[in-house]
């Protein structure tokens, strides 16, 4: 079988890493920063949630349906290639959808083709007066700062995300930085503060994302225009008419990104798991599964060097590309670029002609061993609680770190600090399963998770972000150790992989749609450091019921390797055809059904 050149390992496995790191750099053109485009789009926290909890929602369900169809009709190459194709394609159309601010004057590139903003220094508020319309434009105070886009008839006012939950009034829409609302016609001159949204360092508040339309009051008594003159009355509607085109624009906006990432994302979700699997029988047929296991580490440092160049060439390059619209569109553009490279390595990708039969049921299989497994179903709660306080980091902590001035380049850096630390951490899993045991080394990393949480509730600049990335190796990296090796010890013959595959995939990935969708109504009704601290008081709290329940849990069973070697013993003579060929299965076979009865 290996003089096959079909069966060509070495040559198999140089294909695989290549694909897994090029994959790597696709995935961080775009995920990692898909949150903070949707919100230069001028999209709010909820709908980004909802947006966000779609595409993990489609992720867990769609992918593993696509790859079991996929085996079924031997048509994993086909299936990989309209994947890479049609999610390089799709990608752009995120770059068509229009944002809720079309007027880019808040933006300019310098001489060095770097993009700036036209605002105010960090922690310098705009000072907006707005003045009578029966008042000449000399009587304004010199030195007023005007708002691109920002009509005489009115001011936008914003509001953080530091204001309180005890304020009303919150609209669960976002208006572009210089939108006009609300008619100040016939009002005296009246000074008010308005924090530019997309200025970095704004202290006061770390909560943005959530505006709130704020209208001057008008005079009701004398000395001041009476409501019902004509004056006012063509402001109202002329306002009245600016706000319904406003809301129109901004739902036109949320239903195109909705149905760009779903479109994007049915494309794209079958790739890695169909990939995977073929792959993995690739490998299986000479023998040679042990070496799959290495494999994962060429994504995470495709996904380091992917996440830190193309963070690194949005500013130059969105001078040349985006010429209106907000910034960012190289992201979808570098993960068309690198699709199409994908495209060409998948070509040599190794994927078996021939297939074992295997039973299509797998996934209810691990389904139902997860429902009747006391231990499975609580690791598949864990999961699905780390999915969702997951989510929480992933969606919002840009944000976080755009409001206090930090770079994409920062942010790609802090995304390749964490995965680096959980590569360099790798040689230390054996030890620290030993030491620990599986389940101390996944309560080390819920606890690692949560510390995580409090510590982004708490940041106070850019750079403070930084020091908390290197935990991602314990909270992220320990935490799947201990779950593989949890399912290994657990699953009965010829489920473990299925069983993998449900907790990363349908577990996690729920968890995962769950916190978005939930997470963005949190940021908009409290703030982002609440949910950050909410998560981590759950993460905690599950920490201490996971480990008390844990003596309570019913022994796992082990196989009797005795019995097998007894098993060999005494079934020398069997060389019938039809009986059971492999010893090895009928005695695991036989445990199996002692175990379940």
């Amino acid at each position: 079988m290996s003089a096959n050149p079909q069966w060509d390992i070495s040559r198999a496995l140089r294909v695989a890493r290549l694909f897994h790191l090029v994959c790597g750099v696709r995935d961080a053109c775009v995920t990692p920063f898909l949150t903070l485009y949707l919100r230069q789009l001028g999209l709010a926290a909820p709908w980004v949630g909802i947006l966000m909890g779609t595409k993990h929602l489609i992720a867990a369900f769609w992918a593993p349906f696509c790859a079991f169809l996929a085996r079924s009709h031997q048509k994993r190459r086909v299936l990989m290639t309209a994947s890479l194709l049609g999610s390089a394609g799709a990608s752009l159309f995120m770059v068509l959808v229009p944002p809720l601010d079309r007027d880019p004057g808040h933006r300019r590139c310098n001489g060095s083709h770097s993009l700036t903003a036209e605002g105010p220094p960090p922690g310098v508020a705009l000072t907006v007066t707005v003045t009578l319309a029966s008042e000449p434009a000399s009587n304004s105070p010199a030195g007023v700062l005007s708002l691109p886009g920002a009509k005489s008839s009115g001011v936008a006012g914003t509001r953080g995300f530091g204001e309180g939950p005890g304020e009303s009034g919150q609209e669960p829409f976002s208006y572009p930085p210089g939108s006009s609302v609300g008619s100040t016609q016939g009002t005296r001159n009246r000074s008010g503060v308005l924090l530019h949204p997309d200025t970095p360092g704004v202290t006061g508040s770390t909560r943005e994302g959530a505006f709130r339309v704020v209208s001057p009051p008008l005079p009701l008594s004398a000395g001041g225009t009476a409501l019902a003159s004509p004056a006012n009355q063509s402001a109202a509607e002329g306002d009245g008419r600016a706000l319904g085109l406003s809301l129109e624009g901004l739902q036109w906006t949320f239903i195109l990104s909705l149905g760009s990432v779903v479109l994007w994302e049915l494309l794209t979700s079958p790739l890695e798991q169909v990939a995977d699997d073929s792959l993995y029988e690739y490998l299986d047929f000479v023998d040679a599964t042990d070496r799959y296991r290495s494999l994962w580490v060429w994504r995470l440092l495709g996904t380091s060097v992917g996440v830190c160049g193309i963070a690194a060439l949005v500013g130059p390059l969105d001078c040349f590309l985006a010429t209106s619209g907000p910034r960012g569109v190289v992201h979808f553009y570098g993960y068309s670029l690198v699709s199409a490279l994908a495209l060409l390595v998948s070509i040599a990708f190794p994927v078996p002609v021939c297939r074992r039969q295997e039973p299509s049921y797998r996934t209810v299989k691990a389904l139902s061993l997860v429902v009747g497994d006391p231990h499975l179903t609580v690791l598949a709660l864990t999961i699905f609680l780390t999915g969702g306080a997951t989510s929480a980091v992933q969606n919002f902590l840009f944000w976080q770190m755009k409001d206090h001035g930090s770079s994409e380049l920062t942010m790609g850096f802090s995304v390749a600090l964490g995965l680096l630390g959980e590569i360099t951490l790798h040689p230390f899993k054996a030890p620290l399963l030993r030491k620990l045991s599986r389940v101390g080394t996944l309560g080390l990393g819920l606890g690692c998770l949560a510390g995580q949480l409090l510590y982004y509730s708490f940041l106070w600049s850019w750079w403070s972000v930084l020091p908390a990335q290197i935990l991602s190796a314990l909270s992220h990296g320990a935490l799947w150790w201990a779950v593989s090796t949890s399912i290994e010890h657990l699953a009965t013959p010829g489920t473990e992989r299925p069983l993998s595959a449900v907790f990363r995939g349908h577990v996690c990935g729920s968890g995962a749609s769950l916190g978005s969708f939930v997470g963005g109504f949190v940021v908009m009704r409290f703030s982002l450091p609440v949910l950050y601290q909410a998560c981590c008081i759950l993460l905690l709290l599950w920490l201490a019921l996971f480990l008390s329940i844990q003596p309570r849990l019913p022994q796992e069973r082990k196989i009797n390797y005795s019995k097998l070697l007894a098993v060999e013993a005494s079934d020398t003579s069997d060389s019938e055809q039809g009986t059971e060929r492999d010893w090895l299965v009928k005695a695991m076979r036989e445990e199996h059904s002692d175990w379940r009865g």
